[in-house]
């Protein structure tokens, strides 16, 4: 029999989705499943952006760009000058989504072999993408003592090699929430000009910032135009995660061109997903301000009510809308899917991510889940409730 590939075989299971087939189970048995697994918000998206495809009058679907349609990039340009980000739409490539983003950044300036440092935990599909490019994480642990703040710089240092080629950060970070202060990143930016790195940052969740805190672009720290790749993507931002609607962006000419090869052998990003995107450019201010004040009321009511529960430690997240939870439990894969597949409360259950699958270093969260607040608080309530009454039945409770 044909052999399966050695990157197939190390390809990790996601962590957000391997335990689907037990929500499903439990939905069968009629059990309603609160998902704080993914972050896919039950916000309604723009309908500038909905009206965009409904009002379509194309006659042919045809394909765009590679970098993708000009008139985006152009006004998907002008919309970061708000942030401060001054770029134009020849140092942006339109992409499938932020994933494909992180790909062909790797791909453009890493070879197979070469390292980069994250802070962990982070995002779990880092590591499927070094998987694909062929290269290799070096993990930094950050602590939920202290909430998941940025490492020391010498923590930094002790991990670099001659292999190592670059840094990679997610502000505000999915999962943890964590904002990057300005101080944070600008002792990064110190450690990156030293020995000459990339430093690649995950800005999905720019306009998530919470309590007065600011989000600061790595596209604004002096002195490294030519060593900063931002990633970026719709899908949260609008709440339309589904039209697969990311970017890519650098002032290093050399990384951008070579980024292009990579965008014209997969010929073009989704044509649908751009012109909703456009469209979404428009979406009033309104709907931001609603969005925001609904996020906090969420966050703030789950931290409260998750640190009343004994034995949990709640951090409160700066930004994004996720958090990582300390349960008292033996293990958090078991745990998550004991309570899909052997547990109810009033005919309801929750699904969690296993912080394990957000961890680099092996034996690392194991008693942690990420939870994404993306439910209304009606719902966060019930879902809390019954994880409460979990934790209290679950045979590997640990006190």
């Amino acid at each position: 029999m044909p052999k399966i590939s050695d990157k197939g075989m190390a390809m990790p299971s996601s962590p957000i989705r391997k335990l689907v087939p037990y929500a499903e189970a439990a939905k069968g048995r009629g059990v309603k499943v609160y998902h704080l697994n993914i972050g896919q918000p039950d916000i309604k998206t723009p309908e500038v952006a909905l009206d965009a495809i409904k009002n379509l009058k194309e006659d042919v679907i045809a394909y765009s760009h590679s970098a993708g349609n000009l008139s985006y990039r152009k006004k998907l340009a002008k919309s970061y000058q708000k942030f401060d980000i001054n770029i134009t739409e020849d140092e942006m490539i339109i992409t499938t989504g932020g994933s494909e983003a992180i790909t062909i950044a790797f791909n453009s300036t890493l070879n197979e072999g070469d390292e980069v440092i994250i802070p962990e935990p982070f995002y779990a599909n880092y590591n499927g993408f070094a998987i694909q490019t062929g290269v290799v994480i070096k993990p930094i642990t950050s602590s939920i003592e202290n909430n998941f703040a940025l490492p020391s710089i010498k923590e930094f240092e002790n991990l670099i090699t001659d292999k190592t080629k670059g840094i990679v950060i997610c502000n505000p970070n999915n999962p943890t929430g964590y904002l990057y202060s300005e101080e944070e990143l600008f002792r990064l930016a110190e450690l990156v000009k030293k020995y000459d790195l990339y430093l690649y940052s995950d800005e999905v969740y720019r306009e998530f910032c919470y309590d007065g805190n600011k989000h600061l672009s790595v596209m604004n720290l002096p002195n490294l135009e030519q060593n900063v790749i931002m990633m970026d993507s719709v899908s949260k931002r609008y709440s339309m995660c589904g039209v697969r609607i990311g970017c890519l962006i650098s002032k290093n000419k050399d990384v951008m061109s070579t980024a292009m090869k990579f965008a014209q052998a997969r010929l073009c990003p989704p044509s649908f997903g751009q012109i909703a995107s456009e469209a979404a450019i428009e979406t009033p201010q309104e709907y931001f301000n609603e969005v925001y004040e609904e996020y906090i009321a969420r966050r703030d009511f789950m931290v409260a009510e998750l640190n009343k529960i004994e034995g949990v430690v709640c951090p409160n997240p700066k930004g994004a809308f996720y958090t990582v939870v300390k349960l008292p439990i033996d293990d958090a894969d078991k745990f998550a899917q004991w309570i899909l597949e052997s547990f109810e409360y009033n005919k309801q259950t929750v699904m969690m991510a296993p912080a394990t699958g957000f961890y680099n270093t092996p034996g690392l969260g194991k008693n942690e889940v990420r939870i994404a607040y993306v439910l209304k608080i009606e719902d966060l309530k019930n879902a809390i409730e019954t994880l409460k009454y979990a934790l209290e039945e679950y045979p590997g409770r640990v006190i």
